[in-house]
């Protein structure tokens, strides 16, 4: 994201789209006013409820008080698996606290990312990382709440730690990235994979054939915004209410109407996230 170039125009409105993953406090959203500006804009395209995710405590702890301020507002908490090296016996005990509240629907994000370590400083090391997981898995497990998963250039040893923790009944892959091989396994073990704007990125090959493989019943749309904003405005902010874009862009490449598109990933929405 670069604030090079202006915020694009809104698009045209379609109806009913939910952002299955945002990040309302990185777009700018510090109170219960300016949150419900953001969520404005975004009704006003069609999208009428958002999931906004936590990748540490201070955005945890915010994600659930967003969600109490507006009822369009759902959260998901976790510790990022790149900042799994704090997470300690006082965090694990707030972040519990946090993900039984009733307007946290899912345990997120996390999962693993082998980008990361050696180039960020205070990255968590792959040890952490995957003892992180294991913790978050459990948690899941334990309050019967979806778990969403951060995957990034960790497919088989992702993969692998389900299976050995025994996955949560519903496991939820943000920003779906890999290739068709991976989509294909999540698919076969009923995980529902949630597609951003790099969906319309042109250059994303791979990517954009797995998206054509996802039963209708198992995908999602998700902004991830502030990040990752949708093909032609690379560069330029993100947020909820440029959904649409994303929406027509993975319409278009699995050959379906975008308003039946965005009727099936909203009923997944709600029936994956129980809201």
């Amino acid at each position: 994201m670069s604030d090079r170039r202006p915020a694009p125009a809104p698009p045209e409105p379609l109806f009913p789209l939910i952002d299955a993953h945002t990040h309302l406090d990185a777009c700018g959203a510090t109170d219960a006013e300016s949150v419900a500006a953001l969520l404005d804009r975004a009704e006003a395209v069609g999208v009428r409820e958002v999931v906004t995710v936590a990748d540490d405590l201070d955005a945890a702890r915010f994600t659930v008080r967003a969600a109490h301020w507006d009822r369009r507002v759902y959260a998901a908490v976790a510790l990022h698996p790149t900042r799994a090296n704090v997470l300690d016996e006082a965090a694990k005990a707030e972040l519990e606290q946090l993900a039984a509240d009733p307007r946290v629907v899912a345990v997120g994000e996390t999962g693993l990312d082998y980008y990361w370590p050696g180039k960020l400083e205070g990255c968590a090391g792959i040890e952490d990382q995957v003892e992180g997981f294991r913790w978050h898995i459990d948690l899941a497990k334990r309050l019967r709440k979806p778990l969403m998963i951060h995957n990034r250039e960790a497919d088989h040893d992702l993969l692998a730690v389900l299976l050995d923790e025994g996955a949560p009944e519903t496991v939820i892959f943000h920003c779906f990235s890999s290739d068709s091989n991976m989509a294909l396994a999540c698919v076969e073990e009923g995980y529902v994979l949630s597609f951003s704007g790099t969906v319309s990125f042109k250059n994303a090959h791979e990517l954009r054939e797995a998206a054509k493989l996802v039963p209708n019943e198992q995908i999602l749309v998700e902004t991830d915004a502030p990040f990752l904003t949708p093909h032609p405005f690379r560069g330029a902010p993100n947020e909820s209410y440029m959904l649409p874009y994303t929406l027509r862009a993975l319409a278009e490449l699995r050959e379906q109407d975008p308003l039946e598109l965005a009727k099936i990933t909203t009923a997944n929405a709600r029936r994956v996230y129980g809201i």
